[in-house]
This record gives structure tokens, C-alpha cells and sequence, in this order.
């Protein structure tokens, strides 16, 4: 269920999907805005009672998908809350064009959203770009993909051999090496990190692995060292 992350800031974990046969959780953020909106970031699957601890927090204004990944909710969330206004990330709406979008992400902020929360895409790849997001009322970096801390716990078995390889495993965490090596044009996905580590994040929230309360930039810091 949705529980509180840092001031006007909230999470909620969703079920567990399958991606190339890997188990990945679903996590999603709804931050409450200045004006009394909620904007919803990664959203999971829609339940009648996630739907009522959302609409808690506030009218849902802007629903969002940070990568190009992140789409299987956005349909049935843009459905219950008709008055939202539904953000792609570069490259999803050739990619579902099913899906009706509002607009795509940028490297600078919605109106709507511009006073509380802050954002840069992670450019350069020819694979999938990425947008990061800065929560400034509980100094959160909100992350998706591009840095992934899965606990020990959970990784066991040859699956969890090969994402230790990758470094996505532990309390460090980072990218997954096949879309690091994507990132052909270091200096744009450069640009993107020393944005993101300028902004002093104290917490951290990402969509595959344990999130952090604390020490967050340097976290992203040790996370995006491969760039």
C-alpha cells in the first residue's frame, strides 16, 4: 500500500513481473505538488485501494513513465483518472502507439510540476534514454532503471549469479552492463549524472531494489561510475 517516503512524498511497491525471465519488482511514487495535485511516477498495477490512497494525497494531474519499460499500467491509471494528463519518455510513444499520450518528457519540467520537482534525461544511449527526477520538498532522487540494488536475499540461483556480474546487487548497485554499453555518446549521459549529483539528493527512490533514506548522492555517486 502507499506509505509515506520523506515530506509530501510517497511509494508503493506492486507485484513482481517478469523481464527476460528475470523477477523484477514494481515500485511506483506519487509526490504531492504545491498546489494540492498528486503526480504519479512508474505507476503499478491499479487496485481499488491503492487507487482510494491516492487519490488521499490528492487529484491525480499528471501520470509519467520515466523509460520506455514502464508502460504496462499507464493505460488503466489514465482510464480511472480521466483528468490526468499522461507523459511518455523519449521514445515510447513510437513504441505504443496505442497508448495516447499528452506530451514527452524533457529536460526541463512541466509547469505543472516545475516548483516541486526537477528532472534531466539521461541522453546518449541508441538503445532506451532515461528521465531522472528530483524531488525538492524531501530531497529525493527518483531513479528507474538505470541504477538497480537488489537485495542478497533475493538473488539466488544462476539468475542471481549473472546480475551479481553486472553489479546490480548489493548496497552499491548500478546499470546493467548490456545498456551501459549503449551509451555511445558519453558526454550527453555525463551531462545527465553531474545534473543529478548537483542536486545533493539526501533519499533515494528506484524502481528495482532497496531504496535509500539516507546518503543518496553518493550512492548515485558510486552507482553511475561506469559514465
Amino acid at each position: 500500500m502507499l506509505e509515506l517516503f520523506g515530506p509530501s512524498l510517497y511509494v508503493a511497491d506492486g507485484p513482481t513481473v517478469s523481464f527476460y525471465g528475470f523477477p523484477y519488482p514494481t515500485r511506483m511514487v506519487v509526490a504531492r505538488l504545491s498546489d494540492g495535485n498528486s503526480w504519479v511516477w512508474s505507476p503499478v498495477a491499479l487496485t481499488k485501494e491503492l487507487a482510494s490512497a491516492v487519490e488521499a494525497v490528492g487529484p491525480v494531474r499528471y501520470i509519467l513513465s520515466p523509460n520506455k519499460l514502464h508502460h504496462l499500467f499507464l493505460s488503466e491509471w489514465a482510464e480511472h483518472c480521466p483528468d490526468a494528463r499522461v507523459y511518455a519518455p523519449p521514445g515510447l510513444a513510437r513504441k505504443k502507439s496505442t497508448l495516447h499520450f499528452d506530451a514527452e518528457l524533457g529536460d526541463e519540467p512541466d509547469p505543472g510540476w516545475a516548483t516541486d520537482i526537477d528532472q534531466v534525461i539521461f541522453r546518449g544511449s541508441f538503445a532506451m534514454e532515461e528521465v531522472a527526477f528530483f524531488h525538492r520538498a524531501s530531497r529525493t532522487a527518483i531513479i528507474c532503471d538505470i541504477i538497480q540494488r537488489h537485495p542478497e536475499s533475493k538473488m539466488s540461483g544462476w539468475k542471481g549469479i549473472l546480475m551479481r556480474l553486472d553489479g546490480l546487487v548489493g548496497i552499491h548497485g548500478s546499470t546493467p552492463r548490456e545498456w551501459r554499453a549503449t551509451f555511445l555518446r558519453r558526454g550527453r549521459v555525463r551531462a545527465a549524472r553531474d545534473k543529478v549529483l548537483a542536486w545533493k539528493a539526501e533519499r533515494l527512490v528506484i524502481a528495482h531494489g532497496e531504496c535509500a533514506q539516507n546518503e543518496a548522492t553518493s550512492i548515485i555517486d558510486t552507482a553511475l561510475s561506469w559514465i
